[in-house]
């Protein structure tokens, strides 16, 4: 096995650090040591969001692909190029399970991991799951910025994503928590996730 298979595999401990505290908010912070994780397509702002959110919250932040990228010492891109789309989604399977540490934390997924069976069924056991949805125009619009993601080289993103969603959105309605990324203040997605969270708190009690 090559060293960046094993990287890949093996992630080391001491992977976060405690978010700065956030000005008071009128949204309450959800009581629960469970980690929050985001799923939903490429470029509905999963990263950027949850970063905003873990501030407010003042939770750890972690984005699942730059774990992934650090254990196995390539980027994303790479280990698809190399290794193909079976074995990223195996190893990205491992580090999300060593991310479900049973510490709250705020945790930013790629688009295809919730997709994943293995993946989702311990994402729906151990942490309370967010779908940020978009229209896939708005989707298309903002990822043509980038042309580092795998499934969109030489493709139209609006293509893509809606052939995407037509196969992911089912799964990921699974999640616990649905929420509208829509186009404006990421701020306003935060303050949405927060009430979709407590509004599901209070009425499972």
């Amino acid at each position: 096995m090559c060293g960046c298979r094993a990287r890949f595999c093996a992630i080391g401990d001491g992977l976060y650090s405690a978010a700065m505290p956030q000005s008071h908010s009128p949204e309450r912070r959800p009581r629960t040591p469970r980690p929050i994780v985001l799923v939903g397509l490429m470029g509905v702002g999963k990263s950027t969001v949850g970063r905003r959110l873990a501030l407010r919250l003042r939770l750890p932040f972690v984005d699942a692909d730059h774990e992934i990228e650090a254990a196995a010492g390539m980027t994303v891109a790479e280990i698809f190029d190399r290794f193909g789309e079976p074995y990223f989604r195996d190893g990205e399977r491992r580090v999300i399970a060593r991310l479900m540490d049973g510490s709250p934390k705020v945790i930013a997924t790629g688009g295809g991991a919730f997709v994943n069976e293995a993946t989702r069924a311990l994402i729906l056991e151990q942490a309370t799951s967010v779908w940020l949805h978009a229209d896939t125009a708005v989707l298309a619009e903002r990822v043509r910025r980038r042309d580092t993601r795998p499934l969109l080289r030489g493709k139209d993103p609006k293509v893509v994503l809606a052939e995407l969603a037509a196969v992911r959105d089912p799964i990921y309605a699974q999640a616990h928590v649905h929420v509208s990324s829509r186009k404006g203040p990421h701020e306003a997605t935060v303050a949405a996730i927060l009430r979709a969270i407590n509004e599901r708190r209070e009425a499972r009690t």
